[in-house]
C-alpha cells in the first residue's frame, strides 16, 4: 500500500528536483521580447553601438540551447555522483547548482550582464540533467513492486506542472514583462530550498543501502518506514537474491555496460526509447503550437491563454498515466502513445498544407497539436524512464541511466539545433520525419520491450536474460 512516508518523500523529491526541469524548460519562452531588448541595451550601453541581428540571434540561441547542453553534462555525472554520495545525497547536493543558477539570473539584470544568464542556464541544465536522472532512479529503488509504475511516472508529472507553472508565470500580465522577468527566472530557487530543507529527514534508497553501503541494519530501517510494517523480511530477502546475482557480474561503468552481453538488449531498448522520446519532435509540436494557433485565426493576445491550455492538457494527462500505468502496464500505454503521435504528425502535415485552401483544416491542425501532446503525455514521456529503472539491476542502473539522460539531452539538443532548419527547407513535410522516427520506435517496442509491471527487480532480469541468451546466477538457498 501507499504510506504517507512514500508519498511524500515522492512529492518532495519530484517537486525540489524534476518541477524545475519543467519551469526551466518553458520559462524564457514568453519573455523572450523583453529578455532580447536586455540583451541589446547591454550590449549598446557597453559598446555604444548596436547590436547586430545575426549576433543577436545567436545568443538567444545559445540561451535556449544551453539548458539542453548542461543537461547532457549532469547525465554524465550521474554515475560517479549516486555511486559516491548516494541517491539522496546527490539530489541535495545538485540544489546547489539551481540556487545559484537562480541568484544569477535573478539580479542579472541588475548587474547589467547578459552573459550570466546564459551561464546559469548552463548549470540549471546540469541541474535538470542530474535530476532528471536521479529522482526516477531514487524513487524506483524506493517502491513496492505493484506502485513502482506510479511512483515513476510522478517526475514526470511534476515536469509538467513546471512547465504549466512557467506558462502560467509567464503572462503578460503576470511576470512576463520587462519589469518581471528577472523575478520569474530567480523563482526556480524556491523549491530547491524546500527539498534542501526537508530531503534531509527522509531515508535513503534500502537498496542502495543493502547492496552498495553493505548494511542490511539501514536498509531494514528504512523499508519498515517506507511500507509502514515491521516485516520487511521477503524484499530484503529479494535485495541479497539481487546483490548475489551482481557480485558475479562486478559493477559496471559505462563502458562494460556497453561491452556485457548479458544486458545488451536493456541497453539498445533504453536508447532506442530515450531517442524516441526526443526525436518524435515534441519539442517541435510545442514550438510550432503558437504558429499552429495564430494561422487558425486565434487573436495574437489570446494565443498565451491557449498555450496555457495545452499545458493545462499536459498535466492532466500525465496524471491519468500515474493512475492507469499499474493497470494497464507499460507496453500499452508506450505503444498507443508512440500510435496517437504519430498519427497526429501524419495528419498536421496534410491539415497545414491545405490550411490555405480549405478553410476548416487549421481546426483539424489545431485538434492534431492536441492529440499529439495527448500521446507524448500517456506513454513516451513518463514511461521510458520507469523502464529504465526496471530493465537494470542495482550495478547497472546508474551507469543505464548515464547512458539513457545522455541520449535524451543530447536529442532533445539536437532537436533544438536542427529544428529551424528543417522547418526552413522543409516546411510542414517536417512532421513526416517525426511521423517516421515513432512509427519506428513504436515496432521497436512492440517486437522487443517485455511488459515489467508488478514483477521484481530479478524477474525482470529473468525476461531479458533469455533475450540475451545468457544464463542468470541464481544465489544457492
Amino acid at each position: 500500500k501507499m504510506t504517507l512516508l512514500l508519498a511524500l518523500v515522492a512529492l518532495i523529491s519530484a517537486f525540489g528536483s524534476s518541477f524545475q526541469y519543467g519551469y526551466n524548460v518553458s520559462v524564457i519562452n514568453s519573455p523572450a521580447p523583453y529578455m532580447q531588448d536586455f540583451y541589446n541595451r547591454t550590449y549598446l550601453g557597453r559598446t555604444g553601438v548596436p547590436m547586430d541581428r545575426g549576433f543577436q540571434t545567436l545568443l538567444w540561441s545559445l540561451t535556449v540551447s544551453m539548458f539542453p547542453l548542461g543537461g547532457l553534462f549532469g547525465s554524465l555525472m550521474v554515475w560517479p555522483m549516486v555511486n559516491s554520495c548516494g541517491r539522496k545525497g546527490t539530489l541535495l547536493i545538485n540544489n546547489l547548482f539551481s540556487i545559484t543558477a537562480a541568484i544569477l539570473m535573478g539580479t542579472s539584470e541588475l548587474a547589467k550582464t547578459f552573459e550570466v544568464i546564459i551561464l546559469s542556464r548552463v548549470v540549471m541544465g546540469i541541474f535538470a540533467g542530474l535530476a532528471s536522472n536521479v529522482v526516477p532512479m531514487f524513487l524506483g529503488e524506493m517502491s513496492p513492486k505493484n506502485l513502482r509504475g506510479a511512483i515513476g511516472v510522478v517526475p514526470q508529472l511534476f515536469i509538467t506542472i513546471g512547465i504549466l507553472a512557467a506558462q502560467i508565470l509567464g503572462l503578460s500580465s503576470i511576470l512576463g514583462n520587462a519589469k518581471g522577468w528577472p523575478l520569474l527566472l530567480g523563482l526556480t530557487g524556491i523549491p530547491s530550498l524546500v527539498q534542501l530543507l526537508t530531503l534531509p529527514f527522509f531515508p535513503e534508497s534500502p537498496r542502495h543501502l543493502l547492496i552498495q553501503k553493505g548494511s542490511e541494519e539501514q536498509a531494514r530501517r528504512a523499508l519498515q518506514r517506507l511500507r509502514g510494517w515491521e516485516d520487511v523480511d521477503d524484499e530484503i530477502q529479494e535485495m541479497y537474491q539481487e546483490n548475489q546475482s551482481e557480485k558475479e557480474e562486478g559493477h559496471f561503468s559505462v563502458l562494460s555496460l556497453f561491452t556485457f552481453r548479458g544486458l545488451r538488449w536493456q541497453l539498445i531498448s533504453i536508447i532506442v526509447m530515450m531517442a524516441g522520446q526526443q526525436l518524435s519532435g515534441v519539442n517541435g509540436v510545442f514550438y510550432y503550437a503558437d504558429r499552429i494557433f495564430e494561422s487558425a485565426g486565434v487573436h495574437s493576445s489570446s494565443i498565451q491563454y491557449v498555450t496555457v491550455s495545452i499545458g493545462a492538457i499536459n498535466v492532466v494527462m500525465t496524471l491519468l498515466a500515474v493512475f492507469i500505468v499499474e493497470s494497464l502496464g507499460r507496453r500499452i500505454l508506450l505503444l498507443a502513445g508512440f500510435v496517437l503521435c504519430s498519427a497526429s504528425c501524419a495528419i498536421l502535415t496534410l491539415a497545414l498544407n491545405l490550411q490555405t485552401t480549405v478553410s476548416w483544416m487549421s481546426y483539424l491542425s489545431i485538434v492534431c497539436v492536441i492529440a499529439y501532446i495527448i500521446g507524448h503525455a500517456i506513454g513516451p514521456s513518463p514511461i521510458p524512464a520507469v523502464m529504465i529503472t526496471e530493465m537494470f539491476l542495482q550495478s547497472s542502473r546508474p551507469a543505464a541511466f548515464m547512458v539513457g539522460g545522455s541520449v535524451h539531452w543530447l536529442s532533445n539538443f539536437t532537436v533544438g539545433l536542427v529544428f529551424l532548419y528543417m522547418e526552413a527547407g522543409l516546411g510542414p513535410y517536417s512532421f513526416l520525419i517525426f511521423c517516421a522516427i515513432c512509427v519506428a520506435t513504436m515496432l521497436y517496442i512492440f517486437f522487443i520491450v517485455p511488459e515489467t509491471k508488478n514483477k521484481t527487480f530479478m524477474e525482470i532480469n529473468r525476461i531479458m536474460a533469455k533475450r540475451n541468451k545468457v544464463e542468470v546466477q541464481e544465489s544457492k538457498e
